[in-house]
This record gives structure tokens, sequence and C-alpha cells, in this order.
């Protein structure tokens, strides 16, 4: 599989899984091939509804503090796809992120 095609695998798993909840701006934010477990790792960014809100009501407190927030409440998923005929989607975990 190339690289697209994972990047393409992930995004829709991903929209698919979390459909219910409205994602939004969903963007690549990093991909590698795992040599060793013969695996795609790709990390995937998104922001639920209830999280922009939360950011725009924190814009009163000021600009540096609602490009704090922004960031913060968006969330971010590494999805684990198999590099064999299958392309199986093999897990789908949080990726922390720290300020």
């Amino acid at each position: 599989m190339k690289v697209k095609e994972a990047v393409k695998l992930a995004k829709e798993h991903i929209l698919d899984l979390f459909a219910e909840e409205d994602i939004r701006n969903l963007g690549l934010e990093e991909v590698e091939f795992d040599e060793e477990a013969k695996e795609w790792v790709v990390t995937l960014g998104f922001s639920r509804p209830w999280n922009e809100l939360e950011s725009l009501n924190n814009m009163t407190r000021g600009i540096a503090q609602f490009r704090t927030n922004q960031l913060s409440q968006r969330s971010y998923k590494v999805v684990r796809i198999s590099d064999d005929s299958l392309h199986r989607i093999i897990s789908v975990k949080n990726r922390e992120v720290f300020s």
C-alpha cells in the first residue's frame, strides 16, 4: 500500500467510527511506516462541535488564551493499518498532546 492509500483509509475509518459525533476539521498530522510490524501508523486530528463552542466562549479571555484552547480542544487519533493484502485496521488510539 502506498502512503496516500493508507492516509485515505485511516480518514475513512475515523469518519465512519466517529460519525455520530459529527467530527470536523479532519486532517493529517503524521504518517510513518513501522518496518518491524509492517504497519502504517497514521495520526489524524479533528475537532468536535462541542469543543469548538467552548473555544469560542473562551475567546473573551484574549487571543493568546483562545489559541491555546483551540489546540487543546482538538482530538488526535493514531490509526495503525496492516500493510498486508487485507489492509486491516489494527487499532485506533488516543494521541496525547502536551503544550
